[in-house]
């Protein structure tokens, strides 16, 4: 299973990059001019291959402004393949080890293209699915729907450890977990970029609010994120905002000149508000012996399981007593739950002031005391 962590891997020098710049041309000619390892992350929203046959509209026969641009039109589903995975085994390459990629797509698409990622190497974290709040009703009424889109978010490679930032994604989520279903609306509004007619200028423009979470939850700022389908800039956009660094790569000018006007006017936040939670599992090393030999725990108190449901006694060595067992708080805390095994800091209680508090509240308090925070 793929392992992720939040603690910033070792920096790889981009100075070789052309960092916050698109790039003019073909996505898999560019690609190819970029220097392998050096790519910290790629979100990708290729053409989704959508077979529309002939116009569509709404019942009041006002005209649907469907994708029918020439770059979403492909000869065959053969044809499709092989442009995906020309394109993906590019990014893979540029990717560094501990890089990942997140695609999008729909039904028309998306199946496809998590086929290919596999095959090339891909290890895949999750697939998320985007409930769009607003979406496009299904006018012929043939069908259901279509509320949502399907983001695939994989690592390089099976050892990949991708960054996660999952700690500020709990706080965000008013300390839920964050879950695999996103509900956010499509891009309307101010935020849809038009052009002097009034017309979008780009059919499928994504929200930032998608990419907002998405570089939040698996980047870190000064990380390099490549977008190989750069459209009006949405990934660009959000990247500077946020402190990243990013390449776009485009081929159309129009949508390139709306991307580098819409860039040029975004403020980036200062480094102070960008920092992210570093996750427990990243802080120094305290053992529990620390929280006796500090005096922060005496020998001889007794610790309790949620709702006091077990209880175990504080040995001078450090280990806890229950029945006639006795071991580490991580060992006994597996005993007492009949569990291969479990995370003694967080299982464990002290008693205070009438309350059960976990021992972790302790250690955090034995950091402050050694200076390691």
């Amino acid at each position: 299973m793929s392992k992720t962590t939040t603690a910033p891997r070792k920096k790889t020098r981009t100075s070789a990059l052309p960092l916050d710049r698109i790039l003019v041309g073909n996505c898999i000619e560019e690609l190819k001019k970029l220097p392998s390892n050096t790519v910290d992350l790629v979100f990708a929203d290729p053409p989704y291959n959508l077979q529309l046959d002939g116009e569509l509209h709404r019942p009041n026969n006002s005209k649907v402004d469907a994708v029918t641009d020439d770059w979403d039109q492909f000869d065959s589903f053969a044809a499709y393949d092989a442009f995906t995975q020309a394109w993906m085994s590019e990014c893979r390459r540029v990717l560094k080890p501990d890089g990942a990629l997140w695609v999008i797509g729909s039904y028309h698409n998306i199946f496809r293209v998590g086929s290919i990622l596999q095959n090339l190497g891909f290890w895949i974290n999750n697939d998320i699915v985007w409930r769009k709040a607003n979406p496009m009703p299904n006018f012929k009424g043939t069908r259901f729907c279509n509320a949502h889109e399907t983001l695939i978010w994989a690592s390089k490679s099976e050892k990949s450890r991708s960054t996660f930032n999952y700690d500020s994604l709990k706080a965000f989520n008013d300390d839920l977990q964050m879950r695999s279903d996103w509900l956010l609306p499509i891009c309307s509004g101010g935020e849809r970029l038009k052009n002097n007619s009034g017309k979008k200028v780009h059919p499928t423009q994504k929200p930032e609010s998608l990419l907002y979470r998405v570089l939040m939850a698996t980047s870190h700022p000064g990380n390099v994120v490549l977008d190989p389908f750069f459209g009006t800039g949405t990934t660009g956009a959000v990247a500077k905002a946020l402190g990243r660094k990013f390449i776009g790569i485009e081929q159309d000018k129009t949508y390139i000149e709306a991307a580098e006007m819409r860039i040029s006017k975004v403020r980036p936040l200062s480094p102070d508000d960008l920092s992210t939670l570093k996750p427990k599992r990243a802080a120094p090393r305290v053992p529990f012996g620390t929280l006796l030999e500090l005096g922060l725990l005496e020998a001889g108190t007794k610790l309790y399981g949620p709702r006091q449901k077990n209880s175990a006694e504080v040995r001078a060595d450090g280990t806890l007593k229950c029945a006639e067992q006795q071991g580490s708080i991580h060992k006994m805390g597996a005993f007492v739950q009949g569990l291969d095994a479990c995370n003694g800091w967080t299982y464990w209680h002290f008693k205070a002031d009438g309350e059960l508090k976990p021992i972790d509240m302790l250690r955090v308090e034995a950091r402050s005391q050694l200076g390691l925070n």
